[in-house]
């Protein structure tokens, strides 16, 4: 598979993100979240295999605001400062505003019911997708900060999947619980905990890339979206 650079007009403003479509032509819509890296290899990849699946995938380039068209890897510490200088400067409820717009343009672009996931800083995204936006679906994988964002969880009204990685550096024992506890009582939320894991252990090339665990993950996930939205 192999995508396109689209543009997507938003309130604020225009910012591009990396379109791929399956062999058909059509099909449900996945907003792929981006990680501190911006839309990277590994997001167009993301994007190129979910297109393989059947899904119509978008990755919107969230930091438009800062530095548009960022393209790092997790490669070298010169990449890695950038990543966390981004991550500082970012706003997240612009962010999710942004990702809003996304499914709005990716419900133009596919055959109706659209979904989102996301990794890492996308992971906490989707779990914001899932608090604040239409989205019919939502996955996130070793969300960071979503312990402090637990009182948005009452706009959750559509399912949502969470992937927890047990020995997460980014985030610790303490914030996963109370994740899992703020979110215990919720019927739209499913949560998956891999206690051995460390953060991005989906992420091919990652220092923590896990890739038997990384394939439980995502077979979770794609029948996950084959249910809610096919």
């Amino acid at each position: 598979m192999s995508g396109e650079t689209i543009t997507i007009k938003g309130p604020d403003g225009s910012f591009s993100g990396y379109l791929s479509k399956p062999k058909s032509g059509t099909g449900p819509g996945i907003v792929v979240i981006q990680e501190i890296f911006g839309v990277n290899k590994v997001m167009r990849d993301l994007c190129d295999w979910l297109a393989g699946h059947g899904y119509v995938a978008l990755c919107p380039d969230l930091f438009w605001r800062i530095e548009p068209g960022i393209d790092i890897t997790d490669q070298t510490e010169a990449e890695w400062k950038k990543a966390f200088d981004l991550f500082g400067k970012f706003d997240v409820d612009k962010g999710v505003a942004d990702i809003a717009t996304t499914i709005e343009k990716l419900r133009g672009l596919s055959s109706g019911k659209v979904g989102a996931v996301g990794y890492c800083l996308g992971g906490q995204l989707a779990y914001l997708t899932a608090c604040h936006t239409d989205a019919d679906a939502s996955v996130g994988y070793y969300g960071v900060n979503i312990q402090n964002r637990l009182d948005d969880a009452k706009g959750i009204s559509s399912p949502l999947m969470l992937h927890i990685a047990g020995k997460d550096e980014f985030v610790p024992p303490e914030a996963q619980e109370a994740v899992v506890k703020g979110l215990h009582d919720n019927p739209h939320v499913t949560i998956h905990r891999y206690p051995e894991m460390d953060h991005a252990f989906a992420r091919p090339g990652g220092a923590h890339y896990d890739k038997a665990t990384a394939e439980e993950a995502n077979d979770r996930t794609l029948k996950f979206f084959a249910r809610h939205l096919g």
